[in-house]
């Protein structure tokens, strides 16, 4: 790993197609070469600072995942082997290195699919003002962090860079999309989130919640983007668990709540990390790199 950290890349003769939050994607004809970098986000604001081998992290874990899913929908992997790559990205594979994929070109739709199996994050909060999440009523009583009976969906829109997701309900999905793909596409992620988070319990992490992606390639719904990443989803420790109160985790929550503790404003710019907290961040990625995927 680059004990300093990749910010962004630069591959002169690659057309560079948009840089996100976290990744720089190039077009390479019919396909798409994924480079995770190292930075981090937190509140839609780009930190200032990398996490010294997030990207590989991220990496590894969406393509296991996305191997162990790939009986339920189709995904977008092509090979993370560099070998296998086109002949021009060969001159980077230092960086391409653990921390690329190769995938299929696809027409994202525009929502962002959630499923919650426990209330937490924004959910917990949409669930304090009124006792419904993307408008699912649930019960009254419920404490922080607590198991929902059954997993529930909870799309959002898909927001351009810089600009917040909103949460919407399954109706305004099917306006979006239509019915039929909404029907499917909720089956699908149920399914996954089912099949990762028995995976996960024996491993010793409750996935409380996570986030997907679809798009079309040829008129097929297909998995893209991440999946079941530390960034993506809330990673939270079997044995620590206990409701009423917010979890320990192996995912970026641990700066969310450094960020909250020094009264950001959650405005660019974001101030920059110390040493410890980049230090400690790492660790909890890792972490969840190593129970999940070793």
């Amino acid at each position: 790993m680059n004990n300093a950290g990749l910010i962004t890349t630069d591959f002169t003769g690659l057309n560079i197609l948009s840089r996100g939050k976290v990744r720089d994607i190039y077009e390479l004809n019919s396909n798409l070469l994924i480079v995770a970098t190292d930075r981090i986000s937190a509140f839609d604001v780009i930190m200032p600072n990398p996490i010294p081998g997030k990207g590989e992290i991220l990496t590894s874990t969406s393509a296991f995942w996305f191997k162990k899913t790939e009986d339920i929908v189709d995904n977008h992997l092509v090979s993370t082997d560099i070998s296998e790559f086109p002949e021009e990205c060969l001159p980077y594979r230092d960086t391409l290195q653990g921390r690329s994929m190769l995938v299929k070109k696809a027409s994202p739709l525009p929502v962002e699919c959630i499923v919650r199996g426990y209330l937490s994050g924004s959910g917990w909060k949409d669930y304090c003002q009124g006792r419904t999440i993307s408008g699912i009523r649930l019960a009254n009583g419920l404490k922080e962090s607590a198991k929902l009976p059954e997993p529930i969906f909870t799309p959002s829109t898909k927001a351009p860079e810089g600009k917040h997701d909103m949460p919407i309900s399954r109706e305004k999905m099917e306006d979006i999309i239509g019915r039929e793909l909404t029907v499917r596409i909720i089956e699908i992620c149920m399914s996954i989130y089912d099949r990762a988070s028995k995976m996960a319990e024996r491993r010793g992490i409750i996935i409380a919640d996570t986030k997907m992606e679809f798009g079309m390639i040829e008129d097929k719904l297909t998995l893209i983007d991440e999946l079941l990443t530390p960034d993506s989803s809330r990673f939270w420790p079997k044995d620590d668990y206990e409701e009423g109160r917010p979890q320990k985790s192996f995912d970026k929550q641990f700066l969310r709540d450094y960020l909250i503790s020094i009264k950001w404003d959650q405005k660019p710019p974001a101030p920059e990390l110390p040493a410890n907290i980049i230090k400690k961040t790492k660790e909890k990625y890792e972490e969840a790199l190593n129970r999940l995927v070793k």
